[in-house]
């Protein structure tokens, strides 16, 4: 067999997961996590990165999102999720921390790091590792996303300069916040202050 040939088939069982994240997420939200875990797994392939482990944390990355705030305060008090205060005030940043549990404890995930892509795959954070960067970039400009004029560049030069594309989302991420009057994320805070060496 080709030594570069990856059996995206081998670690886990895509089909079920994707069965179950079927029936679990509304028709949008699905069709984005496939977009997100094939550009995951493209970026893998530009960026030297395992392919299998950007494949798995692309398709579960959102797999908390469609949760209805009864079932999510539920899910957060049975895994002991602890929430900030932002989170508390804006619920939809929680996805992202109690996904990381749900893979875990849901789909059987137990690779530390695709658990800590999903963690971070909204707000991004200083110092990312090549996976979790590849996630919070893939989610951002996979093909489904909706058309915006600072997604053409970040996808022309994302395949081969993943820290400069990291950078310019989050640039264009705080300004949408901004624009919407909503406060930034620590995280997010200091991913831009880190990551704007590489503008």
């Amino acid at each position: 067999m080709d030594p570069h040939f990856v059996d995206l088939n081998s670690a886990y069982d895509f089909e079920k997961i994707k069965k179950r994240l079927a029936k679990k997420l509304d028709a949008h939200r699905y069709e984005h996590s496939i977009g997100v875990a094939y550009t995951a797994a493209a970026l893998a392939m530009a960026h030297d990165e395992d392919m299998i482990k950007a494949y798995t944390a692309g398709l579960l990355h959102d797999c908390a999102k469609c949760l209805d705030e009864e079932e999510r305060e539920r899910a957060c008090r049975k895994y002991k999720v602890e929430l900030t205060e932002m989170e508390k005030e804006f619920p939809f940043l929680i996805h992202s921390k109690l996904g990381a549990v749900l893979a875990k404890e849901k789909y059987g995930i137990e690779d530390p790091e695709i658990l800590s892509s999903i963690r971070y795959h909204t707000t991004g954070k200083p110092e990312m590792t090549k996976l979790e960067a590849i996630i919070f970039s893939a989610d951002f400009i996979e093909p489904n996303r909706k058309p915006l004029q600072c997604l053409p560049p970040i996808r022309k030069i994302i395949y081969t300069d993943l820290d400069k594309a990291v950078y310019l989302i989050l640039k264009q991420t705080l300004i949408h916040l901004e624009h919407k009057g909503q406060p930034v994320d620590e995280n997010s805070q200091l991913a831009i202050e880190y990551y704007k060496r590489f503008a």
